[in-house]
């Protein structure tokens, strides 16, 4: 009731309603994600209340997930990664007249399944936290190293282009003093970077300059053609078939998000698997069956307020989204982790309190506004980033007030743009960046705390099966490879090859949204 008296406060209601505005309008515009807008708004927060920056962050984040589904809907364009399954069912729907409804189900289901997943945070939350307390230093390093290579082998086309962006972020993340020793690692005599490299300025170059320049090298200048839309409304044939679709959606998209390899497109996929075989009209999937919509857009948004659950009660991010807020709190000299909620109980409180605010606030902004929406897809690209690169320098030179910032931008925005070109994930980068330092400090402790016996590492319980478990992860995909091989016989293939022929419609519905987007989005068709 605290959290709800602060996020209820004039200026935090007017910062949830801001960033939920500007989130549906990154959602939106095919290229621009939650991740790149509140990374170029992070050298405007330094003057701000926390808990009022984190507000409109977390707006942006539930914005944005939102917003991606109306460029699927009336473009068949996905605005990020996670609503490409949307784009299959949606668009077909818009085609025939029904993009109203569409964008109606998309709106109600994100504002129900976000609304059931913050709920859910509350409560699980707190629980994950005293559990997490508990822990020593061997378990807390062996959590970091389980998110790094879960999401680093989760993402992008091969675990080798994953591991690749991870040591650079890595890399990055050592630049600097070291904590203990005081000497400079890889600061090559530059003075300017014995202080490190700033994460702001490595955000926004990897997001914001990387993207633009991507984007620049496959623009095309010819505006997208959308279709019409008119006030969103469902009737009540439309009610009965979207409810339950919503339901099972939140279900599969909360836990997902809490992974350490989390995000959206999986329990997207899975909801949508789920719908077309519980569906009672299966004719209709493929030719804009409104429960292909209504689940993949609830297990987006549930998977938002999933993904918040190891960020605020562990620290860990699971997205890249989550990486540049946890950022932000690093950048304020909070430190993230379990006692986040016992040292800043009142910004923890107030930001998961301005969550349901912002679902609400979301489903009356977007219904009325959904033909705004669409008006926006006309701006020209270039007048687009040729703005996004000047705020990005901007902001990146009003962190420091240095040029050697600036200097920093453009070579890094170099390398965000050779991630794209060459297939490598972001979001490894990025969490390289922020965990690399926070793991290596309890790698220290662990060896502060067995006197440098290399042991310690499996001193506990827990840190031998999360060691063991990472393991699984890793040779799992290996066993199955070497099990196929054995096994494959000519039959075996044929009767692959005629399974694959006979589901082809359906994988060509899959793989058309992403196809289209593969130069419009860069970072979503590589994180996906």
């Amino acid at each position: 009731m605290g959290g709800f008296a602060s996020a209820l406060t004039p200026i935090n209601l007017l910062f949830a309603f801001a960033g939920v505005l500007l989130g549906t309008a990154v959602g939106v515009l095919p290229g621009i994600g939650p991740a790149m807008a509140v990374a170029l708004l992070l050298p405007l927060t330094f003057g701000m209340e926390t808990s009022s920056a984190l507000i409109m962050f977390a707006g942006i984040y539930y914005g944005g997930m939102y917003g991606g589904s109306t460029t699927s809907i009336l473009l068949n364009t996905p605005g990020e990664s996670a609503t490409v399954i949307t784009a299959i069912e949606g668009h077909k729907m818009a085609k025939a007249g029904r993009a109203a409804q569409a964008l109606a189900t998309a709106a109600i289901g994100s504002f129900v399944a976000g609304t059931i997943g913050t709920a859910l945070l509350v409560t699980v939350a707190p629980i994950v936290v005293k559990f997490a307390v508990s822990l020593g230093a061997p378990s807390y390093f062996a959590i970091m190293v389980l998110a790094l290579v879960t999401v680093t082998a989760v993402l992008g086309s091969s675990k080798i282009r994953g591991f690749a962006a991870l040591g650079l972020g890595l890399a990055i993340g050592l630049v600097g003093m070291d904590p203990v020793s005081g000497q400079s690692r890889l600061t090559f005599g530059f003075a300017p970077l014995v202080d490190g490299m700033d994460i702001v300025v490595v955000a926004v170059a990897i997001f914001a300059i990387g993207e633009a320049l991507w984007i620049a090298a496959h623009l095309r200048t010819s505006p997208a053609r959308t279709i019409p839309v008119g006030a969103p409304w469902m009737g009540k044939e439309d009610w009965k078939r979207s409810w339950k679709p919503w339901l099972r959606g939140t279900a599969y998209g909360f836990p997902f998000g809490a992974l350490p390899a989390g995000g959206a497109e999986v329990p997207t996929f899975l909801s949508y698997v789920t719908e077309k075989k519980l569906s009672k009209h299966p004719e209709e999937f493929g030719h804009g069956a409104i429960e292909g919509v209504a689940g993949p857009e609830a297990a987006n948004n549930a998977s938002a307020a999933g993904t918040l659950t190891p960020m605020l009660a562990l620290g860990l991010p699971t997205n890249a989204t989550a990486a540049v807020m946890l950022a932000f709190l690093t950048m304020k000299g909070i430190q993230p982790g379990p006692l986040l909620f016992e040292n800043e109980p009142d910004l923890v409180w107030a930001l998961i309190a301005s969550l349901f605010i912002g679902n609400t606030l979301l489903l009356l902004i977007n219904l009325p506004l959904a033909p705004l929406w669409a008006k926006l897809l006309k701006i020209p690209r270039p007048y687009l980033y040729a703005g996004i690169l000047f705020f990005a320098t901007l902001g990146a030179f009003s962190v420091n007030m240095q040029v050697a910032d600036l200097w920093l931008l453009l070579i890094i925005g170099l390398l965000g743009f050779a991630l794209r070109r060459f297939g490598l994930p972001v979001l490894p980068l990025i969490l390289g960046v922020i965990i690399g330092p926070m793991a290596e400090e309890q790698l220290r402790k662990t060896f502060q705390l067995s006197a440098g016996e290399v042991s310690g590492l499996w001193s506990e319980p827990l840190a031998v099966g999360i060691y063991v478990l990472i393991a699984f992860l890793l040779l799992l995909p290996v066993l199955i490879s070497i099990i196929r091989r054995k096994r494959g016989t000519g039959s075996d293939v044929a009767e692959a090859l005629l399974g694959e022929n006979a589901a082809g419609g359906d994988q060509t519905e899959l793989a058309e949204p992403a196809h289209r987007n593969e130069h419009s989005h860069g970072a979503g068709r590589n994180e996906s």
